[in-house]
Parts: C-alpha cells; structure tokens; sequence
C-alpha cells in the first residue's frame, strides 16, 4: 500500500496550476501580451525623474523616451546604435570601443536595458562619464531575474544592486549615485513566464523585495568642478 501523507505534508503541497510546465506561456518576455513586467518598473522609474530628461538627450535604439518624458525641455535628440542601417541613429558606435565619440555633450543619457548586451562594462561606463556634461544626469536600467534569448543578441549580464553600485562608483567617481532594486519573487517568476504586467495586481507588482530583483535602476549625476578641479555639487 503507498504510504499515507502526513497532514503537515498536505499542508506543504503546492499546487502549481498554469505554471506546471518546462517550457515558458511566452518566451517575448510579455510583449505578445501587453506591458513587460520589467518595463513596469523601468516606465515607473523614468516618469518619477522625468524632469533630468531635458537639453541635450542620448538615448539608444530610438528616440521614443526621450519624446515621450522630455517634451518641450528637449532642445536635441540623439539616438546611438551599434549597428549600421537604422534610420533612427545619428551615432553609430561601440559604446565599450569607439575612441571617438563626443566628450562632455549631453545633459541627459537615457540607458534604458542596454548594458546587459555590451561585454566590457568597464569601458563603456567610462565612455557614458566623458560623453556626459557636468551636473548631467544618467538614468540607467539593468536586468536582474529575467529571461534570456541569446539568439537575438548576444547576452552578458544580469547585475545585483549592489555590482550596479559598485560598477557606477568606479567609473563615474565624480557622481551622486542612486541605486534602486525593484521587484519580487511572484514578478520574477511571472516575468520568467512571459506573463505581461496587467496580469498582476498594482499591489502585487510594487511590493519589493531586493532578493528577487528584477530591475535595477540608476540615477547617477554628474558632479560640476570649480575652476581648481575640486568637486562642487551635482546640481537638482
């Protein structure tokens, strides 16, 4: 005869529904099904420092925040590209490479889900530090938990808040730096899925918990210097 279960055994049996299965409901990451959960925060995260988006703007792939948050504060887009053939660049460049691109240009630099496709991180963060005008301002977004595709792209890195911090600290060391981890474990594990972000509840999506980060976000601005090279505030 099979063994009887005890009912603390009982009490600990979960029932995993929908989510009894080896393969994701959706392998788009939730476009297919609305909003990504990672975008939720990533969105959330811009529209709270809508007002750093101003002046001079950089943003990579497109154009579409920096329309959307800046409006009239935006006195001229660029758009960077790593690839040749997108009609929306107006730079094409290896971020982590190019010895040539302009130093001290922009107000704003929108670095939204990029640093997870460039390998030398290093490099490229000191390239975002030269290219940014004093007292501008970086918003930058990293994937924590989340699914990968590396047949599209090449995939290197998901980070931690606290590698993001460490990451941010050493190259840009003239900085106010703010680090955000957002998200937890039933929005990782939708997020895995490929459930979209209106499938979970508001309430459901903002509890945080760091040990399950699904985004990591970063405000870092960029300190103004006197005149004998002493640091003096990092502007609003």
């Amino acid at each position: 005869m099979p063994k009887r279960r005890k009912a603390s055994d009982r009490q600990r049996a979960v029932r995993f529904g929908n989510f009894r299965r080896l393969t994701p409901i959706s392998r788009s990451w939730g476009f297919d099904r609305g909003l990504p959960i990672d975008r939720y925060y990533l969105e959330h995260f811009l529209e709270r420092h809508a007002g750093d988006v101003r002046g001079h703007v950089l943003e990579f792939h497109g154009n579409s925040y920096t329309k959307l948050l800046g409006g009239e504060r935006v006195t001229r887009s660029d758009v960077l590209n790593v690839e040749q053939g997108n009609p929306k660049s107006t730079i094409v460049a290896d971020l982590s490479t190019a010895h040539d691109l302009p130093q001290e240009f922009f107000d704003c630099i929108l670095l939204c889900q990029v640093l997870q496709f460039v390998y030398d991180l290093r490099a490229a963060l000191a390239n975002l530090d030269r290219m940014l005008k004093p007292a501008g301002v970086i918003l930058a977004t990293m994937p924590g938990i989340i699914p990968i595709h590396p047949e599209e792209w090449p995939f290197y890195w998901s980070v931690t808040a606290a590698a993001a911090e460490r990451l941010f600290r050493e190259r840009f060391p003239a900085a106010a730096i703010e680090v955000e981890s957002h998200g937890n474990v039933l929005a990782a594990m939708a997020l895995l899925e490929g459930l979209a972000s209106s499938e979970l509840t508001s309430e459901e999506l903002d509890y945080n918990d760091p040990s399950y980060p699904v985004l990591i976000a970063v405000r870092a601005v960029k300190l103004e210097r006197s005149r004998d090279g002493e640091d003096l505030h990092a502007g609003n």
